[in-house]
C-alpha cells in the first residue's frame, strides 16, 4: 500500500505540475514525500519561485493563505481543510480594531501565524527569525504585537520599544515547563539548550539559543555540541536526525505537539489532488493589504 499510494501522489503531481511542501511538524512520511520541508514563509517563497502550477501545503490553514497571497496565479491547495492554528484562532479582527483604536500611534506587528485578515490589519510581518529585526526597524515606539504572548515577552526584554501584548500562545509550546528543562539539563548536562521563542519566558531564559525552527537545524548541524535539548513540537526531530545524524536530540516533552499538523495523511494528500481541493483563496482586498505587510517586512535587513 505504501509504495502504490506513493507512485499514485507523484504520478498526479506530475499531471497536475504540482508542488508538494511539508512543515518540520508533519508527519514523517509526509516530510520524506514533500519537495520542499521547511518553515512556514520559507516554503511558501519557494512555491511562489517554482514554476508549479499546484502548490499542495502540508500545514495549516494560514500557511496556505500565505502561499495564496504571494502566488495569486496559482491553485494552493490544503489536503485537510480543518487542519488551523489554536494561537492564529486567538485573535480577531475586532479585537485587533479596538486595541489599535486604544493605541492610535502604535505600528501593528503580526506574527506570521496569523490569519490573512490579521496581515491586513497590520503595518508589517515577522517570523520567529527577524521578529526582533521587524520590530526595531519601525520609528513607531509602541508596538502592538499578536498573536503571541510569550514571543511578545522575548522581544520586550531585548527592544527599548514598548510592546503592546496580545494574550495569544501556542499550547504546545507554551505547555512547555521550567521545570522539565530542569530536569533534563541535570540529565544531560554537556547538552546544548534550544528553545523556539513561542516557549515562555521561564523556559527561554535557561536556553543557549532562543531561534525558530530553521534556526535550530543550522545550530544543530554546526555546533560543536553532540547533544542537544530541544523545546519544540516533536515533528522537528526527524529534520533534526537527517541533518545531524550523528548527534543526540532530546525532546524532554513529547506532549509539544501540535495536533493539527498531524492531520494530514498520504491519502489525503491523493484526494487533494485528484479532487484539486480543498482550495484556499483569499479575497482580493484582503490579499492586496496582506501582501504589503509581508512584502514590507521583506525589506527589513
Amino acid at each position: 500500500m505504501g509504495r502504490k499510494i506513493l507512485a499514485e501522489i507523484e504520478k498526479l503531481k506530475q499531471e497536475n505540475n504540482a508542488v508538494l511542501l511539508s512543515h518540520f511538524y508533519q508527519p514523517s512520511e509526509i516530510q520524506d514525500l514533500a519537495d520542499y520541508v521547511g518553515d512556514s514563509f520559507g516554503l511558501s517563497q519557494q512555491a511562489a519561485e517554482t514554476d508549479a502550477n499546484t502548490i499542495v501545503f502540508c500545514g495549516v490553514s494560514f500557511m496556505a493563505e500565505v502561499a495564496a497571497i504571494l502566488s495569486p496565479s496559482k491553485t494552493v491547495l490544503l489536503p485537510e481543510e480543518t487542519a488551523g492554528c489554536p494561537m492564529a484562532d486567538m485573535v480577531t479582527v475586532e479585537g485587533l480594531r479596538k486595541v489599535k483604536q486604544q493605541h492610535p500611534d502604535a505600528a501593528v506587528v503580526s506574527y506570521i501565524n496569523t490569519s490573512a485578515a490579521i496581515k491586513a490589519e497590520s503595518d508589517i510581518c515577522c517570523t520567529s527569525a527577524n521578529v526582533l529585526k521587524v520590530v526595531n526597524s519601525l520609528s513607531q515606539d509602541q508596538i502592538i504585537f499578536v498573536p503571541d504572548r510569550n514571543m511578545g515577552q522575548y522581544v520586550a526584554a531585548r527592544t527599548d520599544k514598548e510592546i503592546i501584548l496580545w494574550q495569544g500562545y501556542c499550547y504546545a509550546h507554551d505547555g512547555l515547563m521550567a521545570e522539565t528543562i530542569i530536569k533534563a539539563k541535570q540529565d544531560y548536562p554537556q547538552a546544548l539548550v534550544m528553545v523556539h521563542p513561542e516557549c515562555s519566558p521561564e523556559v527561554a531564559a535557561m536556553a543557549d539559543y532562543v531561534i525558530g525552527t530553521t534556526g535550530m537545524l543550522k545550530i544543530a548541524r554546526e555546533a560543536d555540541a553532540s547533544t542537544f535539548i530541544v523545546g519544540t513540537e516533536i515533528g522537528l526531530a526527524h529534520a533534526l536526525k537527517q541533518a545531524a545524524p550523528s548527534k543526540e536530540f532530546i525532546f524532554p516533552d513529547p506532549n509539544l505537539f501540535c495536533s493539527s499538523m498531524k492531520q494530514t495523511t498520504l491519502d489525503k494528500v491523493k484526494r487533494s489532488l485528484e479532487t484539486l481541493r480543498p482550495r484556499i483563496s483569499v479575497p482580493m482586498d484582503i490579499a492586496a493589504k496582506s501582501r504589503q505587510a509581508l512584502e514590507k517586512m521583506l525589506t527589513v535587513k
